[in-house]
């Protein structure tokens, strides 16, 4: 897809153990294209979370990465830290998997998105401060001035996934991802997270990558499907070919 604004070619990540190596990604690609939500599914350890850590340059140095990951026409993989780290969180964002341990349980939430704003982006303390404000409001968080003054510990899980919604899009990301918002939510707390996850999309236009092993979550939100089995894409689609006629008997 020439138009994609995330498109990932051969991405292989091994890591190296006592046991020898460990081939966690074999050779994936994915296209996501400006605005679309992508869901990638697939059942746990199949590589889902790996290949977008990879991505990111989060994996720790024990993972060997080959391939390529372009981000709007730019080369990921082998990039420079300084040059990872000017896109990491502007550019390309994530909303991890839990909440209470990507918070620093020692900062209030407000202060926390501030740092986000501020290291991108040249703007003073208090206009960051009345924005924080505001990414709390767009999500759904009620009081929002209130509760940027307040420490994580004192969020419902469902919140907390909100305020890292929040700072994930503190800086307008080109593709947010989103790598199992729902986990250990409720079923109504997770309708409010996709909802969440859909008005961002809808608002600014951003790209969503959602990482998940629900199909129930994949056929209410994604746009297309990857579906992802021993580290390997076995078939990519759009949501409904993919559900009404599978190719592989996962």
């Amino acid at each position: 897809m020439s138009n994609s604004i995330l498109q990932i070619r051969d991405l292989r990540v091994t890591f190296k153990t006592q046991l020898g190596e460990l081939k966690a990604v074999r050779g994936i690609d994915v296209d996501v294209a400006p605005g679309e939500i992508l869901g990638v599914v697939g059942e746990s350890g199949s590589g889902k979370s790996v290949s977008f850590l990879a991505a990111m340059g989060l994996l720790p140095s024990s993972a060997t990465i080959s391939g390529s990951v372009m981000l709007d026409g730019k080369e990921l993989i082998g990039a420079k830290r300084k040059a990872i780290r000017s896109v990491r969180g502007k550019s390309l964002a994530m909303v991890f998997q839990d909440p209470l341990s990507a918070l620093n349980p020692v900062h209030r939430v407000g202060d926390q998105i501030v740092e986000m704003i501020q290291s991108h982006q040249d703007m003073n303390t208090h206009d960051a401060e009345k924005r924080a404000v505001e990414l709390l409001e767009i999500v759904g968080i009620p009081q929002p001035g209130e509760r940027a003054r307040q420490y994580p510990h004192e969020f419902s899980g469902g919140m907390r996934q909100r305020v890292v919604i929040a700072m994930a899009i503190a800086n307008n990301p080109k593709v947010l991802i989103a790598d199992e918002p729902t986990t250990a939510l409720d079923v109504t707390v997770q309708a409010q997270i996709l909802e969440v996850i859909q008005k961002v999309q809808q608002t600014f236009g951003t790209a969503v990558v959602l990482i998940t092993h629900d199909l129930g979550v994949i056929a209410r939100v994604a746009d297309s499907v990857n579906v992802m089995y021993a580290g390997r894409n076995v078939e990519s689609g759009s949501v409904q070919s993919i559900f009404d006629h599978p190719s592989h008997p996962y």
